[in-house]
């Protein structure tokens, strides 16, 4: 039998809302702890090659932090992850404009994206789901979104994501999951060996906005083909990582079967010998190397300095709405976008 998912109170809202944090286990000892407050994992414990628990993801002690300025730690994203340019795109002929809150540019759904709404949490055996309505203009997006998600803690060590969402209008829909993980539970994740699985990557411009093309990875700071420290090249005068003040771009995986599950990435702390792998139906990848993290924020204990911690964002491409080349994001009424992956911990034992 799995373990139950136990649930506890984890504050109040501004408006009043009372908020619950929910806490999967598996029978490994693998735990994770979830809020219906943005789908945000707030905690996720691994253990080590000596079978010490560690947690593994930033986050924050109090719900208030979430609430605030937060950097998307651990939360759901929607309707559009990554960035749209110029916050505006063009549907069946009819231009949709959205709040700009990345320079003019439109990031990770908007301001009050699926990161800053209470989900609609119910229990169904050894899952977490979370269900949002996403209203008709909410956010400038056309069309009601009906959006499902759900969280499960495999016998492999694999915490489970499973996203579906149905629409009674055209709408870009691309989801997806902002941890902030850090294998060593503390300090930065330079020394982390990182493996991406991908031929190529998007290039990006000084707004971090797509060029439009896909570059070779061969050659370049962004082959991960083998194992690579992630701080080994992250500081070298490359001019993708000047505009991305480090690793910020969106990979793209080697799907020979198309939408089949395959491993997006690997990641292993030498230290600790704790390893993450993704394994996704995504097309992209968008790596991020915590460039943007400075020390200000601080949480469970420790503050999150410059590079302390890094992103797996398993996702459609960036500003697809308006690149029509890019894989297709628009869902219609009477399809069903429907999504997996998977973040898998375990050991490498010392050499």
């Amino acid at each position: 039998m799995p373990n139950p998912i136990t649930q506890a109170p984890f504050g109040l809202l501004e408006d009043g809302t009372p908020i619950t944090q929910f806490t999967l286990r598996n029978a490994n000892g693998l735990v994770a702890k979830i809020i219906d407050f943005g789908g945000i994992i707030t905690e996720l414990h691994a253990p080590d090659r000596e079978g010490r628990l560690a947690d593994v993801v930033l986050g924050f002690d109090t719900l208030d932090a979430y609430e605030g300025d937060s950097p998307y730690f651990g939360a759901l994203i929607g309707r559009y992850g990554n960035r749209i340019a110029g916050s505006r795109f063009t549907l069946d002929g009819r231009e949709y404009v959205l709040p700009a809150n990345d320079g003019e540019n439109h990031l990770h759904g908007g301001a009050g994206g699926f990161h800053k709404v209470k989900w609609q949490a119910t229990v169904e055996g050894d899952s977490l789901v979370l269900a949002y309505r996403s209203a008709d203009g909410e956010q400038g997006y056309p069309g009601n979104l009906d959006v499902v998600a759900s969280y499960s803690l495999g016998d492999d060590n694999a915490l489970v994501m499973r996203l579906r969402a149905v629409t009674d209008k055209p709408t870009p829909v691309n989801l997806t999951q902002h941890s902030y993980f850090n294998l060593c539970g503390e300090g930065d994740i330079l020394d982390h060996l990182l493996t991406i699985d991908a031929d190529t990557f998007v290039p990006i411009d000084a707004g971090s906005i797509p060029l439009g093309m896909l570059s070779p990875v061969t050659g370049t700071p962004f082959d991960f083909r083998t194992p690579r420290p992630i701080g080994e090249r992250v500081g070298q005068p490359d001019k993708q990582l000047r505009h991305g003040r480090g690793y910020d771009h969106n990979f793209v995986l080697n799907k020979p079967d198309g939408k089949a599950m395959t491993r997006a990435a690997h990641v292993l702390d030498p230290g600790s010998g704790r390893v993450l792998e993704l394994f996704t139906e995504e097309p992209g990848l968008q790596f991020y190397s915590g460039n943007f993290l400075d020390g200000s924020l601080a949480g469970k204990g420790r503050s999150y300095g410059h590079r302390s911690g890094f992103c797996l964002e398993p996702q459609h491409f960036p500003d697809s709405p308006n690149r029509p080349r890019f894989p297709n994001v628009i869902l219609r009424p009477g399809q069903v976008y429907e999504t997996e992956s998977r973040f898998r911990f375990s050991v490498q034992p010392e050499a």
